[in-house]
């Protein structure tokens, strides 16, 4: 599963670049509305198809917790930073 949606991510990506691309050929040797269409379909695409799909696929087996600033973890980074400075010391 996710060797697919990692090729689909990276065909959708190709697919919306390829009609980014069009779009701004037929905006300029075509007809603009049809431009205007292709550029339109292919940012709404990436943001809305494209962009959540890979924020699933990166996050997708990670704990969130491990990257909120809390005060355990603002303890870790304290107790961190007191050993370098120990360890400098000597």
């Amino acid at each position: 599963m996710h060797k697919t949606r990692r090729l689909f991510i990276i065909v959708l990506f190709f697919i919306l670049a390829g009609m980014l691309a069009y779009g701004f050929y037929c905006k300029d040797n075509v007809d603009l509305a049809l431009g205007h269409k292709f550029i339109g379909f292919s940012i709404a695409g990436g943001f809305f198809i494209l962009m959540p799909t890979f924020i699933y696929h990166r996050w997708k087996d990670r704990k969130v917790k491990d990257y909120m600033l809390t005060d355990e973890a603002f303890q870790k980074m304290r107790d961190y930073n007191n050993s370098k400075e120990q360890n400098t010391e000597k």
